[in-house]
């Protein structure tokens, strides 16, 4: 597997590798070692799935308070999703900074997001699953978020929204949250 670090510190790219033949392709998706060769968390502690019915079914910005902060590894393993994680590290020169990618089966790219991280995507096909791997157990009430459509920090989704929760879609903007 082929880990590429991105703009912004902390964030990265895996790329699984695939030994393809008549029969399909085997990849390695996760190595313990590996990730922890390159600095990454051990994402092995806790597994969830997301399921999506309809393309344009939107779930974010999410993260976990300090101290409850948490590193995952986010892969599409049904249909195709575009993936974002926001900077929300209050002492980082990034802060507020977002990337977004397209994962699917296809590209089989996964995003790992570190902790002080806020994480959403939205599904680009019907029938999208995305698979989390944490590296720290999820706590209820440390659960935090603010605004997809955030003008501060001004991510630019492919497609506007067709599903969102209500609560997603009354979180706060990122400078109005008191903790981050």
């Amino acid at each position: 597997m082929r880990i590429e670090s991105l703009s912004i510190p902390g964030l990265f790219l895996v790329h699984p590798d695939r030994h393809q033949d008549a029969r399909g392709f085997f990849a390695r998706t996760y190595c313990r070692e590996t990730f922890l060769r390159h600095g990454l968390a051990d994402c092995s502690l806790q597994c969830s799935v997301s399921h999506n019915v309809s393309r344009g079914t939107l779930r974010g910005m999410h993260f976990q308070s300090s101290p409850h902060t948490e590193a995952k590894l986010v892969r599409c393993s049904r249909g195709r999703a575009f993936d974002v994680a926001v900077d929300v590290r209050p002492d980082s020169t990034t802060f507020g900074r977002w990337f977004g990618i397209e994962i699917s089966v296809e590209n089989g790219v996964a995003i790992y997001i570190p902790r002080g991280f806020a994480h959403g995507f939205v599904a680009l096909e019907d029938e999208t699953d995305l698979f989390y791997q944490m590296a720290e157990p999820f706590v209820p009430a440390a659960a935090a978020g603010f605004r997809w459509d955030d003008p501060d920090v001004g991510i630019e989704w492919p497609t506007s929204p067709a599903v969102i929760s209500e609560r997603d879609a009354s979180l706060p903007l990122l400078r109005n949250l008191q903790h981050v």
